[in-house]
Order: structure tokens, then sequence, then C-alpha cells
């Protein structure tokens, strides 16, 4: 199954298989969300302290941010002032960009992203754990990583 094929897929494959994916995405986001957890913070917001959380030292500009995120810039900023305002991040001018902002994860940002990091993950394993064979599961991410690199 690891194997490739140089043969486009047609119209129909290419679709089905993108709503296939898309559908099982948003079983699992109805979920996710229903968690306790997410009572704390929305999504949105644990996806902007998650994205942090992996940049380099949990820093980065809201610029480069924005790129991770299915949200616009001005919905970004907004965001990132209420989350400033919980001290969940921090907003400083980039040393090298004056007109940019540089967006930091807080001690408080990182210990809430954590803490909700811990029981999603749990419940992404309960929810789906069972549902494919671990081969299944990594050859799953080796497509998932294949298509993102082609949009990419």
């Amino acid at each position: 199954m690891t194997g490739t094929s140089n043969t486009q897929a047609t119209l129909k494959v290419t679709t089905d298989a993108w709503e296939a994916l898309f559908r099982a995405q948003v079983a699992v986001m109805r979920q996710i969300t229903t968690m306790p957890e997410f009572a704390k913070l929305s999504l949105r917001e644990y996806d902007v302290l998650f994205n942090l959380r992996h940049a380099p030292e949990n820093e980065t500009r809201l610029v480069d941010l924005n790129k991770h995120l299915l949200i616009s810039q001005p919905s970004l900023s907004r965001m990132i002032t209420r989350l400033e305002e919980r001290g969940l991040v921090s907003r400083c001018t980039d040393p090298t960009d004056q007109r940019a902002s540089r967006l930091k994860l807080t001690e408080a940002g990182l210990s809430m992203q954590q803490e909700i990091g811990r029981a999603h993950v749990k419940q992404l394993h309960l929810l789906l754990g069972e549902a494919m064979s671990e081969e299944e599961f990594i050859e799953l991410q080796r497509l998932s990583t294949k298509l993102h690199n082609a949009v990419e």
C-alpha cells in the first residue's frame, strides 16, 4: 500500500476522497468540541496556543501564525487581544520589523495548552484508536502529509 502510481486520479475519485476525509474530520471535531476542557478555550483559541507551543521558543510573528490557521488576520488579531487579556499570550514588536508583532506563549498559556492537549489526545485515542490498525494510522499520516505537501 505504500507504493505510488503516476496515474492522475479522476475528478470523481479526488472529490469522493476529499469528501470522505472532510466528513471524518467533521465527525471527530463535533465530538472533541463537547469535551469539558473546551469550555475553558474555544477550539480556535486552543489552535492558536497549540501552534505557538510548536513554534521555536513558543514564539512567532502574527503573520506566520496566521498561515497555520483557518481564520482571517483581523479575527486572529482580535482573538490574540482576548488571549493576551487572559494572560495566555504576550505580544511585542518584532525587533527585525517594527511593523510586525511577535507573539509568545506565556507560562499560563503553556500550562493551559498542555492541560487541554493531554485530554484532547486521550479523547482522540478513545474515539479513533480502534477504528484502524497501527499500520493504517501510519499510512493515513503518510498520505495526509503527502496531500499537505502537495498543496503547500
